[in-house]
């Protein structure tokens, strides 16, 4: 019974963990540019199973191990904005921003203007360019975002374009590696290295959503709660099981 016990905790641990995951995933539906999380399990084995009289070799005793969460960089649905400041990236790049923590990459093309000039992102983090922050003169116009990442503007009056920079466009041999910060940021840890992306293209007028679909993440929701209770009901016929033993035990006659 103490093997039924901890084999039924280890897969209720774990799908606390997963259903965390699948809640954070639902939370973003409507983020731009996030990228779903996935679980991932593995079967512990442990052998003997010392709680047992087995007529043969003893058995190993499986449990559920909770061995990792990875990043599911799928592409998500491109939605048209018509806004000439927004961009979606088509292929694996990422947008470079600057934080008050320092460089942080995002697929989020949803971008503005602040009231200095610079484009920035919903949040309010400078976009970066290859040459640094992208900044605009008040009497810009017409801005114009190319597929490989350079702005130009009409100035003022005048009718022949003015480059105002070229975003910048990264990725990394393994971007499994980078840490999410908040819903669509990400973080390089040290020796992680971003790498210039030159093949990538971007839609202006267009923004990335979440990847996250709603109809799979819901029935993951309700899947994870139904096992979840019946490993509750499991345990509790197990503990009235042991607790009749014991009560039949001590009924001796005297």
């Amino acid at each position: 019974m103490e093997n039924t016990l901890l084999v039924g905790l280890s897969r209720q641990m774990t799908l606390e963990r997963q259903m965390d995951v699948v809640a954070n995933n639902v939370a973003n539906i409507n983020t731009n540019g996030f990228k779903a999380d996935r679980s991932l399990f593995e079967e512990y084995l442990r052998s003997p199973a010392h709680e047992d009289n087995f007529m043969r070799a003893d058995r190993r005793v499986s449990f559920v191990h909770d061995r990792a969460t990875f990043h599911d960089f799928a592409a998500g649905p491109s939605e048209q904005t018509k806004n000439p400041l927004d961009v979606a990236i088509d292929g694996n790049a990422f947008l470079v921003v600057q934080t008050a923590a320092g460089e942080r990459y995002t697929r989020d093309g949803g971008l503005q203007i602040n009231n200095q000039g610079q484009l920035v992102t919903a949040s309010g983090d400078p976009v970066l360019g290859t040459s640094g922050p992208i900044v605009f003169q008040p009497t810009d116009k017409a801005i114009n975002i190319a597929p490989d990442g350079n702005i130009t503007v009409l100035e003022g009056t005048g009718t022949t374009d003015s480059v105002r920079g070229k975003l910048r466009l990264v990725n990394f041999a393994d971007p499994q590696k980078l840490v999410k910060e908040g819903g669509n940021l990400y973080s390089a840890g040290q020796g992680i290295a971003a790498q210039p992306d030159t093949t990538s293209r971007l839609r202006a007028g267009f923004v990335e959503k979440s990847n996250v679909n709603s109809v799979h993440e819901m029935s993951r929701m309700i899947e994870i709660t139904r096992t979840y209770t019946q490993i509750s009901a499991l345990l509790q016929q197990q503990q009235d099981l042991h607790r009749t033993a014991v009560e039949k035990l001590a009924d001796v006659p005297a």
